[in-house]
């Protein structure tokens, strides 16, 4: 029998196989095409491959599954309205290759959990519930009668509903999320944790704090009309392409553009649009007109010096600079905070923090003078310190000091990852939703759910760790490798008495089991579903809080396969029985029957069916785009917040962990990074060259990663190729999820309780040859 390759065997190689050649100082293009394409056909059909890419994004086809970005109006989309990594990641979930029970029969999951995760995931779709029973090293075909019934009795016979938690990733529609928290919240528990936790939990935690929601207030022609966007800890050109076509329009109308970022990104530099002649046989458009390469963990420190010397403006030339009339109306905090920014803020502190030079803060600072429409964008850069949640506070500060926020042109955008991670929020998926909601349900259902705040994602995994969960089930997503502290993770998984899987395709966590473990498989968004109550759809809200309608229409990879929805529905029957009074079966059979009760529930989903069924959905009311701030004062809040920075000891660095240009979330469809010029490998750590010579370290040497994290465990990821890479000094970069290691579990930013995935303080063990 044939066995798979091992991790450095398969899309993981090691040694003198990595090729490394010149960072690409733009992005897209004829390129971009080519390779979505080769990948595409590679996995589908040409027929299947032209279908599932004329439906993308369409307002009859289905919503991409590779990012949260807003799509234009229903009049304005272009007819291949979809980027580089959607096409792949649409047409990866598509592919033609199958994983029957004979795969399992020849693959013992000990050899799977060798494997990488490239080849996981190219072994295919999974085609039917598959269980691993106690003892066994196989997992082998079962019903989903009993799949089901297995899973329901291991729920009734928990000593407590907090012995359970229910993951879920953004790649939910808003239907299945919602009748995966009502199930949960009938069983009787608030253990929801998701993708949130780890990525956009500072986002949320920072503006709901300041602004009374925790989401952000543009839209697209926010973004078209703005005079200066600050692009902050994002690689749009990589992570969310489709911005970068928003980020072109910004400056075909005049717009300036700030990147601030420890590294050069190659689609904040320029953007050859492949749908135009400029973008095919021209140079494209420059994005950024400044790039600030900052320190890690730096743009704390940033902000508040910008913030400082907009106070020093307005001392200059009292009521040029500071919205007076916006200040003393709409917010609260004022002078509290101005004048704790006069008292703390340390140039000294500052320069070192950041690694920029004042004339570098002070041309920021002129710009946002010379603005009078602002709009700040930020990622997982800024989110994933230990300071994330006051380092966007911060930034509030300055849109408020100026009177930008509900403002036409102006405001705040946190880019979020996953399709509808943001919409699965709105459905109820957090661990602590608000008594309004709990009421709403209540109202509704006539159950009385839980009070008590439930698990978010790092106290799931301490719970597990500490024997206090039994049972884990994750609705979509790859929870072991997207979790920090990667051993701590997976020993953890690995003493629930039950882990169970809703999936379309194999990856790590399938191979991380309890005793006994189930993996669902489930409906990929491109695909057709049909119920009893004929062809369904469902919806998903983006970024910039609008819903709308997404139907697949290609046919399911087996014939085996449940949507999300019908899974849970037939969960929560099978286990809960009567207990409820909530139409499970109905659920399963007409998606808008859950759709008319949500608009009972969430607001701002009055008349939910009709608009969804509009072409391009709806949008969610704002408050704050109406002067109305849900916050204890009623007012929007400037903050007050301590000087934090990263520091690493002699001889060490401070690395963050990032996704190669090649990648979907934790998964890497290939071993390249072109926009960085890495080729053949992942396991490379990219340092300032002027770090190695201090470091007497050379660019293609081996090293080990080793962790400091004062508990005293050495957290050591093994052989890295040195890359001398353009990094600011005394920072690196790593992929994930091969570095999650590095992370401790209780390394968490404040407030948010997120992983501190950028802010990780290392030192480089040379390899020694092997003897």
């Amino acid at each position: 029998m044939k066995k798979p390759p091992t991790a450095d065997q398969a899309g993981e190689p090691t040694g003198d196989r990595a090729e490394i050649t010149p960072p690409k100082e733009w992005a897209a293009g004829v390129p971009a095409v080519a390779h979505a394409l080769a990948y595409s056909l590679a996995e589908n059909s040409v027929p299947r491959t032209t279908r599932t890419l004329f439906d993308i994004n369409q307002t009859k086809g289905f919503d991409c599954p590779g990012c949260a970005w807003a799509d234009p109006e229903p009049g304005s989309r272009h007819k291949n309205e979809y980027c580089e990594n959607g096409a792949k990641h649409v047409n990866d979930e598509a592919t033609t290759r199958r994983i029957t029970a004979d795969f399992f029969r020849r693959h013992p999951v000990g050899e799977l959990a060798r494997s990488s995760d490239q080849w996981l995931n190219q072994q295919g779709r999974l085609t039917e519930p598959m269980v691993k029973r106690p003892g066994s090293d196989h997992y082998e075909p079962i019903s989903w009668h009993d799949a089901l019934g297995l899973i329901a009795g291991e729920l009734r016979g928990l000593d407590s509903p907090d012995e359970a938690v229910f993951y879920t990733s953004g790649r939910a529609g808003n239907e299945s999320a919602f009748v995966l928290q009502l199930f949960a919240r009938a069983f009787g528990t608030n253990n929801l944790p998701d993708c949130s936790n780890m990525c956009h939990e500072s986002s949320g935690a920072a503006l709901k704090e300041t602004l009374g929601t925790g989401k952000g207030n543009v839209s697209l022609t926010d973004l078209y009309h703005a005079d200066l966007i600050l692009i902050l800890g994002q690689n749009p050109g990589s992570n969310h392409p489709r911005m970068l076509s928003a980020l072109e329009e910004n400056k075909r109308r005049g717009g300036r553009i700030v990147a601030v970022n420890p590294m050069p990104e190659a689609g904040l530099l320029r953007f050859k649009n492949p749908q135009t002649p400029r973008g095919v046989i021209g140079r494209g458009t420059q994005i950024a007109d400044d790039f600030l390469q900052i320190r890690l963990g730096g743009d704390l420190a940033l902000f508040q010096a910008l913030n400082l010397l907009l106070l020093e403006a307005e001392d200059a030339a009292p009521g040029t600079v500071l919205d007076r009339a916006f200040i003393d109306s709409h917010t609260s905090g004022f002078a509290e905070c101005a004048e704790h920014l006069r008292k703390t803020v340390s140039w000294p502190e500052v320069l070192a923090a950041t690694g920029l030079t004042r004339e570098e803060i002070e041309h920021v600072r002129d710009l946002v003078l010379d603005s009078e429409r602002v709009v700040i964008c930020w990622a997982m850069g800024l989110t994933q310190h230990k300071h994330g949640v006051p380092t966007i506070r911060e930034l509030v500060n300055l849109l408020l000091l100026r009177g930008m926020i509900g403002k036409p042109g102006s405001g705040v955008c946190p880019v979020r990852g996953h399709s509808n991670v943001q919409g699965d929020r709105t459905m109820g998926i957090w661990e602590k939703m608000p008594r309004t909601f709990m009421d709403a349900l209540e109202r509704e259902f006539s159950f009385s759910p839980p009070q008590a705040h439930g698990l978010d994602t790092v106290d799931s995994i301490r719970a597990m760790r500490e024997g206090r969960i039994k049972v884990f089930m994750g609705l979509a997503g790859n929870f072991v490798r997207a979790t920090p502290d990667s051993r701590v993770t997976e020993e953890a998984m690995r003493l629930c008495r039950l882990t169970v899987h809703i999936s379309t395709k194999l990856n790590r966590s399938h191979t991380v089991c309890g005793d006994t473990a189930l993996i669902l498989p489930t409906l990929g968004r491109s695909e057709r579903d049909v119920q009893a109550g004929g062809e369904q759809f469902i919806t998903v809200e983006d970024s910039m809080s609008e819903v709308h309608a997404s139907r697949g229409h290609i046919e399911p990879a087996s014939k085996l396969l449940l949507s999300e929805v019908a899974i849970l529905s037939r969960l929560a029957r099978r286990t809960l029985g009567d207990r409820v009074a909530v139409p499970w079966e109905q659920f399963e059979a007409d998606y808008g029957s859950i759709r008319d009760r949500i608009a009972r529930v969430v607001p701002g989903f009055q008349n939910y069916n009709a608009r969804a069924a509009k072409p391009g959905g709806f949008l969610l009311p704002n408050p704050v785009n109406e002067g109305v701030f849900a916050t204890e004062d009623g007012k929007a809040r400037f903050s007050r917040n301590a000087f934090a920075s990263l520091h690493a000891p002699e001889g060490h660095l401070i690395l963050q962990s990032l996704r190669s240009h090649d990648q979907w979330n934790t998964v890497p469809y290939t071993s390249n990074d072109r926009y960085r010029g890495i080729h053949g490998s992942r396991r490379v750590v990219m340092v300032n060259p002027a770090d190695l010579d201090a470091l007497g370290l050379s660019d293609g040497d081996r090293v080990d990663l080793v962790g400091q994290w004062h508990d005293g465990v050495e957290r050591r990821a093994e052989d890295f190729r040195l890359v001398a890479y353009p990094t600011t000094p005394g920072c690196a970069a790593a992929y994930y999820p091969e570095t999650n290691v590095l992370v401790p579990l209780d390394s968490v930013a404040e407030i948010s309780n997120t992983p501190t995935s950028k802010g990780i303080i290392v030192r480089l063990d040379p390899r020694r040859p092997a003897p």
